[in-house]
């Protein structure tokens, strides 16, 4: 096992309610950002969570994967409709990679001395 992920869940809300006393406007902000997601109603919960998981792992977010792990079980996703979802993860950020490399050669190269 990589990580106790229950467990990990569990830290990150005794974390976050510490977080909440210790700034409660940040907190409420945060939450009513949570709250005013797919306000529209266009995306279904299964749909969402399977993009919450893929952004999840592209940003490297071990509370944000654990909270939509569970979330998506919950929502009813199969594990092969999440594979599909990581494979589009896997695939976006190597290509993200690729990319931003085109911007860092173009940085590196501008901080070139001039003669």
């Amino acid at each position: 096992m990589i990580e106790n992920w229950k467990e990990l869940l569990g830290n990150g809300r005794s974390a976050g309610a510490a977080l909440a006393k210790a700034n409660p406007k940040m907190v409420a902000g945060f939450q009513a950002l949570a709250a005013g997601q797919n306000g529209n109603g266009a995306l279904d919960a299964k749909t969402r969570e399977l993009i919450a998981l893929a952004v999840a792992v592209t940003t490297r977010c071990e509370s944000c994967i654990a909270a939509h792990a569970s979330a998506a079980r919950a929502a009813g996703v199969s594990e092969a409709e999440l594979a599909d979802a990581l494979g589009t993860a896997i695939a976006l950020n190597a290509g993200a990679s690729y990319a931003f490399s085109f911007r860092a050669l173009e940085a590196f190269n501008q901080f070139e001395p001039k003669p």
